[in-house]
């Protein structure tokens, strides 16, 4: 049986919920996302609503076209990231500490929470399966996404 456009499109906007799913379980499991790893799940979340809309709308070649749009963003994200993990090129110099709302706090407060704040450098990696980081594996399963997208426009 061979999938239609409609329903190819939306399995590959699952695959990305899914990986979006499993981003937030690392999370609450006590991985705390690095900035690249948080701009790795906008394209993620951007297909996965348009695989809902593929389902909904139809597989209209619009739809299709901006969730490989996406997929393509994911991919490349994930594999930048991986780079810089791997050492292949420096990334941004600046790291994630999320120290809140600063506009009321004083000097002593705001030294107290900068040096309580953890900080996620992008260039470390804190979990790997055989060998590859989540962005590796980002990367790969973000890729497969890219073939199932382009599927859905063959169809």
């Amino acid at each position: 049986m061979e999938l239609t456009a409609r329903e190819t499109g939306a399995l590959a906007g699952l695959g990305s919920a899914l990986l979006l799913a499993g981003a937030f379980g690392f999370q609450l499991a006590g991985y705390a996302p690095c900035p690249l790893c948080i701009w790795q799940r906008w394209p993620h979340a951007a297909a996965a609503v348009i695989g809902l809309a593929v389902w909904f709308a139809g597989g209209r070649r619009a739809l299709l076209i901006a969730g490989l749009l996406a997929a393509l963003g994911a991919t490349g994200l994930a594999f930048y990231h991986a780079g810089i993990e791997l050492g292949l090129w420096q990334g941004a110099t600046a790291c994630s500490a999320g120290i809140g709302d600063m506009t009321s706090l004083s000097t002593a407060d705001l030294m107290a929470r900068l040096n309580a704040a953890p900080i996620v450098r992008c260039d470390e990696v804190p979990w790997s399966l055989f060998g590859i980081s989540m962005a590796g594996w980002n990367g790969l399963f973000s890729s497969l996404l890219v073939v199932v997208w382009a599927l859905s426009l063959r169809r």
